[in-house]
């Protein structure tokens, strides 16, 4: 399918479905494809995103991925009270980049059209690329600092890992990149291939504990991880914010994306998403799954981890320190970044 078919699908949901609730106040594009040409073929490892806009100052859960009209279409609840402004969003790592250009699919107030104005007018200026690059690096210091050590198993890899994995983020945003989330490593060895810091790109797959992994030991996992996610997928009934990634639906983004990007020769770049769908996996069958399968699948979460140089709590606590005693060069090499980049104006 081409992105411009798969974007027709999705704005036909948004006026069809979306627009009638209650609370609408627009909805608009967003993601890794917002920057692709209508006549480029869709991936069948991405999906087209949606952001929905709603008055409710706590948004639904979001609906997440689904097929509509051939699309797989995935479809986030945002508050208006999150887009109140320019410069709210300006500040924001993961709003920001949306508003750069047009994205916009529903606007009946008016107020979506005004924001993309000023947020793609200041999008790449210094104070607000800064700021945006601050904004990430303080999700990996909240973040870090949330990991409990009474968390189920599961729970403690989840906690570790996406600040862990924001440390891409940081870079992404200097190099006015989309800081993507499957694919974040990929695109952050591209970026740091381009600015000439690839020293530190090894660095990141070490924080991840991944840098020393094969192509076998990677592909072993994944096929782990797909047993894994068919029987969770079966068995889920709890909802969570990400239970349609966790569906057959979703199994080519989380199970074929990953084998993509192993056969491509990128298998350490595919650590980071198919540890992040394990834990997912586990955390449905703990809710919804008999203990005795549970039992039968942990072991291969608890390999796969092991890899990772994880085999207790306390290693949990002592890779998030190693990450916060990163931060300081992470931060030297993004301000290196946005000093050197040529799109970034105001400096």
């Amino acid at each position: 399918m081409k992105v411009g078919s798969a974007r027709k699908a999705a704005y036909e949901w948004v006026m069809e479905h979306a627009s009638k609730e209650k609370g609408f106040k627009g909805a608009y594009f967003s993601g890794s494809t917002i920057d692709l040409p209508d006549d480029k073929e869709l991936s069948a490892t991405s999906d087209i995103d949606v952001v929905v806009i709603t008055e409710e100052t706590a948004p639904p859960l979001k609906l997440g991925k689904f097929l509509y009209r051939g699309a797989l279409v995935e479809v986030t609840y945002l508050s208006w009270d999150q887009i109140a402004s320019a410069q709210e969003v300006l500040s924001s790592y993961h709003l920001a980049g949306s508003f750069r250009v047009d994205t916009i699919i529903a606007d009946p107030t008016g107020h979506l059209g005004r924001l993309q104005n000023e947020v793609s007018h200041h999008f790449a200026k210094q104070v607000w690329v800064q700021r945006r690059c601050e904004n990430a690096r303080q999700r990996i210091e909240n973040g870090l600092r949330e990991i409990d050590a009474d968390a189920p198993m599961h729970d403690k890899v989840t906690a570790w890992l996406f600040p862990t994995g924001v440390t891409t983020h940081v870079l992404l945003v200097a190099a006015l990149r989309n800081p993507t989330v499957r694919r974040r490593y990929l695109a952050t060895h591209e970026v740091l291939k381009e600015y000439g810091y690839t020293d530190l790109y090894e660095n990141l797959l070490e924080l991840l504990g991944c840098a020393h992994l094969t192509a076998q030991r990677v592909e072993y996992h994944l096929g782990e991880l797909a047993r894994t996610f068919d029987i969770a997928a079966a068995a889920a009934r709890t909802p969570f914010f990400f239970s349609s990634d966790i569906t057959t639906t979703a199994r080519p983004i989380a199970i074929d994306g990953s084998r993509e990007l192993i056969q491509s020769g990128y298998h350490r770049e595919a650590v980071f998403w198919i540890v992040a769908t394990f834990a997912r996996c586990h955390k449905i069958l703990t809710a919804d799954a008999p203990p005795e399968i549970q039992e039968t699948l942990t072991p291969a979460f608890e390999a796969a981890i092991a890899d990772l140089g994880i085999a207790s709590t306390n290693d949990f606590f002592s890779r998030a320190d190693d990450v916060t005693k990163f931060l300081p060069r992470l931060w030297e090499t993004s301000e290196a970044i946005i000093s050197s980049n040529p799109g970034i104006v105001g400096k």
